[in-house]
């Protein structure tokens, strides 16, 4: 019924200052669509930025969000890219099972304490 996830929403405290970060951390691409919402796209995917209340039909907190991004990139230096952009590592490298099998995963928090992991099958 279902063949995949078309985009996610992490609740911000400000949408710049959060599009800023997953654009110079993790290389996203910031967009703009409907009536000047922000989003961040990647591949195929997309992650939709909104503050604290801008959604009332969900009960969104600011920091709940928890995501899984998958990375080509070599441990070590998806390493030495974060530390070079002054992010502090929550946990990891650590070995965690993915959606298609095993992963090695490194995990950060965003600006507004979203769980960011960001993994690598193989």
């Amino acid at each position: 019924m279902i063949s995949h996830i078309d985009h996610i929403v992490l609740t911000v405290r400000d949408i710049e200052r959060a599009a800023a970060f997953y654009a110079r951390v993790l290389k996203m691409e910031v967009v703009t669509f409907g009536e000047g919402r922000r989003a961040l796209t990647f591949g195929t995917q997309k992650i939709n930025l909104q503050t604290l209340g801008q959604e009332t039909r969900n009960h969104a907190g600011i920091g709940s969000g928890d995501l899984c991004l998958i990375t080509e990139m070599e441990t070590d230096a998806l390493l030495e890219h974060l530390a070079t952009e002054g992010v502090k590592i929550v946990e990891g490298p650590v070995a965690k099972s993915g959606a298609q099998g095993p992963i090695t995963s490194v995990y950060f928090n965003d600006p507004d304490g979203n769980l960011v992991e960001v993994s690598r099958y193989g």
